[in-house]
């Protein structure tokens, strides 16, 4: 005669406690996954404000005949300083010809739902690069552009970056100045970021040479190895090799129009004897001159 042993009421009762715990678990994890994935996309739901009109992000047309459209470049961060993570991302307007306009937007997460901000121009057919926190509630967006002149056909390969700030009263961005101490990351600055302009060359005897006049020393570095400066006379180009903080200039070349009185010559010298490149917290870039014999300074 078999006889078996009864499961004790204990069990039965500990085993039912778990499933039910399991599911609990298993329905919040589901509840709570399906908040998070509404949650990530409702600021996309937002009206925002594009040069004066509003719009929404559904791809539908307005009546100037352009649609707007998510691109991407999330960033999350507070804004204002609620407490609460706010959005912001890249958005295009584009229509029957061939421009494609990128502009920078926010969401702010408010206790009634996302708020849309007006819209910050990038440019037409730009390449986003990237968008990153800055200090405080400060948004850097990088992203590349032509040269001022070049056609559309060529690829955007001059770095820019722009600093911005979102006014959450008015729910407009205003540009930061990145000249000024305590504002800029060394640690997120790149060559490629911006057009640099020339302020000086300092020599360790105690010379200074500064531009004389009113038309600007830049210099832009592409992501090619190539670069170009625009001098009070003549364009410059040629190439450029960095490894760690040490740069070299090589394959230095000029227009050929002449100018009375122009300090290309000495521009051009001063690239020529670069050894060395760091960043400074007021935004600038330092070239380090071959044997610490001096330094030029860009911002």
């Amino acid at each position: 005669m078999n006889t078996r042993t009864p499961f004790p009421k204990s069990l039965w009762f500990a085993l039912g406690i778990i499933i039910l715990a399991s599911g609990f678990y298993a329905l919040n994890s589901y509840i709570y996954e399906e908040k998070q994935a509404f949650a990530s996309k409702e600021y996309r739901d937002a009206e925002y404000v594009i040069d004066g009109m509003r719009v929404t992000l559904d791809g539908s047309v307005g009546d100037d005949g352009l649609s707007t459209s998510f691109f991407g470049n999330e960033l999350v961060s507070d804004l204002d300083g609620d407490g609460r993570d706010d959005v912001t991302f890249l958005v295009t307007r584009s229509g029957t010809g061939s421009g494609t306009f990128f502009y920078v937007v926010s969401a702010l997460n408010t206790e009634r739902g996302y708020v849309g901000s007006s819209a910050f121009l990038l440019g037409d057919r730009i390449a986003p690069q990237s968008t990153d926190k800055g200090k405080g509630s400060v948004v850097i967006v990088n992203y590349a552009d032509r040269a001022e002149g070049e056609p559309f056909t060529v690829r955007p390969s001059m770095g820019k970056s722009v600093w911005l700030i979102l006014d959450s009263q008015s729910m407009q961005f205003g540009t930061v100045e990145q000249n000024f101490e305590g504002e800029a990351d060394p640690a997120r600055m790149s060559l490629g970021m911006k057009e640099w302009t020339w302020v000086s060359t300092l020599y360790n005897d105690e010379r200074e040479i500064t531009p004389k006049g009113s038309k600007p020393f830049r210099l832009t570095f592409g992501n090619d190895g190539k670069f170009s400066a625009s001098t009070d006379c003549n364009a410059v180009g040629g190439s450029y090799a960095t490894d760690g903080d040490t740069i070299s200039f090589s394959q230095i070349f000029s227009t050929k129009m002449y100018c009375e009185g122009s300090q290309e010559s000495d521009f051009v010298t001063t690239l020529s004897n670069v050894s060395g490149y760091h960043f400074t917290s007021k935004g600038e870039l330092i070239l380090d001159l071959k044997f610490d014999s001096g330094s030029v300074i860009f911002k």
